[in-house]
């Protein structure tokens, strides 16, 4: 790729393409980090994402098809006061406006408590709604090291909003949040028997119309992303989850995602474009399919 002076927005792409006027897709940075329990770093995840975006290149082979061109928005960074009910407020609030303009969300976090608040947009907004989880981790806990908003209780908060809850690929979580899973009827496919038969598109038939994608970095095994705080072995490498993605934006609606949890390791870049390319890629689904 030629050296060009890039903008410091998602790929680096210039006006009218960057403008929020001209924009499909929103990238919205959320460097929020209160709750990490094991490695720390997530606050850096948004702009390693959006730093290594800009190596990207804009033409997809795969789609024969350059999504920029519909047009990508980068927000500046949200600020946060250290409040979560406040904070949580904001980044609702920034969701909220953003589908309002009918705009096309993509979070970068972030650890991942901060998809509940984005969740409680999409669920004033649409029906017939179904939350997508890639991740090694259910997290389902009622509440974690003292707090209900924990990284670890994203998905128990979302859960008490909307059942539709579809877990993809966990491979670590606690004996309660089993029993809850049980007690509850939640659709979740671990990772082990995943990894025999691969990912089945009896997945995609358990999905509303609609669906909220939220994806854990930790969800891909850490030889391929080591730069997350709770790596897990046993995870899924790049082909195999893109071949699974490009089907579930062929056959749904899918309304928004977010990427989280990338905990940028200082000389390792591969994960941090391993990320950025994700989120261009699904951009292309969305947009060229």
């Amino acid at each position: 790729m030629p050296m060009t002076t890039k903008q410091k927005n998602f790929l680096g792409i210039e006006s009218p393409f960057s403008s929020y006027e001209q924009a499909a897709a929103v990238i919205i940075p959320i460097p929020y980090e209160q709750t990490t329990s094991y490695g720390a770093g997530t606050r850096e995840g948004a702009g390693a994402i959006i730093d290594a975006s800009s190596y990207v290149e804009l033409y997809d082979e795969e789609l024969d098809c350059q999504a920029y061109e519909k047009g990508i928005h980068t927000l500046p960074v949200l600020q946060f006061s250290g409040e979560v009910e406040r904070d949580f407020q904001k980044i609702t609030m920034t969701y909220a406006s953003l589908l309002k303009d009918g705009k096309f969300p993509v979070g970068l976090g972030g650890e991942h408590s901060i998809s509940f608040p984005a969740y409680r947009a999409f669920h004033d907004q649409f029906q017939d709604l179904s939350i997508l989880q890639l991740d090694a981790h259910s997290d389902l806990r009622d509440s974690y090291e003292g707090s209900i908003y924990s990284h670890a209780s994203v998905m128990r908060r979302i859960y008490e909003l909307n059942s539709n809850i579809v877990q993809v690929g966990i491979r670590s979580q606690c004996f309660a949040e089993r029993q809850f899973i049980e007690k509850n009827g939640i659709n979740i496919f671990y990772a082990h028997p995943l990894q025999k038969a691969g990912i089945s598109t009896e997945i995609i038939d358990l999905l509303k119309k609609r669906v909220f994608l939220t994806i854990d970095v930790d969800f891909f095994d850490p030889s391929v992303m080591p730069s997350t705080g709770t790596p897990e072995p046993g995870g899924f490498l790049w082909d195999e989850t893109i071949e699974f993605l490009k089907r579930v934006f062929a056959e749904k609606q899918v309304v928004g995602f977010d990427v989280v949890e990338l905990s940028p390791i200082k000389g390792l870049v591969h994960a941090d474009f391993l990320a950025a390319k994700l989120v261009y890629k699904l951009l292309g689904y969305k947009f060229c399919s």
